[in-house]
């Protein structure tokens, strides 16, 4: 079987708009892992990452006309993305965490104690968070969303936002003690 050649993104989305399941499949090919790993950061395991990576794949293919080409393609899909996962977050009612709206003053951590962590334990370490602290953590620290607009993506004050983000934080760095101590 002979490996499809290179097409530019436009061409694939051109293709997708008319119908073509191979520039689907190409475009599916193309962005899955990178979108993967977004998903893997607003889910709880690899099942409901792929679950919604395929939910988001679809809106793409579904909304593929209202693409303007204003803006990088990848990250329009990212955005559909992120999207799609504060909606299932709200629909299911993962907010279990109780969030305070005490603003805890941001802590700082020696860069020394996460020198050892590799990306892929950190993100493990991230998953294990509770479903709020995760979000929060995801859309400040790896999005770059401000805690106003975190507020009004999740309907939470700015300090609830605040304090999940710095608890997060704590419980991260918790975790990353507790595993450099079992390694040493």
């Amino acid at each position: 079987m002979d490996a499809m050649p290179y097409m530019h993104v436009n061409d694939i989305i051109q293709g997708c708009l008319a119908g073509d399941t191979s520039c689907q499949k190409q475009l599916f090919d193309r962005l899955s892992g990178k979108m993967m790993g977004v998903c893997m950061r607003y889910s709880r395991d690899k099942m409901e990452a792929e679950d919604l990576l395929q939910e988001c794949f679809i809106k793409v293919y579904l909304n593929l006309a209202t693409y303007k080409n204003d803006g990088p393609f990848e990250l329009w899909v990212r955005r559909i993305i992120i999207n799609t996962s504060i909606k299932r977050y709200h629909k299911m009612s993962y907010q279990n965490e109780s969030p305070s709206s005490d603003f805890l003053p941001e802590r700082q951590t020696s860069a020394s104690a996460h020198d050892g962590i590799l990306y892929e334990e950190l993100l493990g370490l991230v998953n294990e968070l509770p479903d709020g602290y995760r979000v929060v953590f995801n859309l400040y620290a790896i999005e770059g969303f401000s805690h106003k607009e975190i507020g009004e993506l999740l309907n939470i004050k700015e300090a609830t936002s605040r304090s999940q983000l710095v608890k997060a934080r704590m419980v991260l760095q918790e975790k990353i003690t507790k595993s450099q101590k079992i390694v040493i």
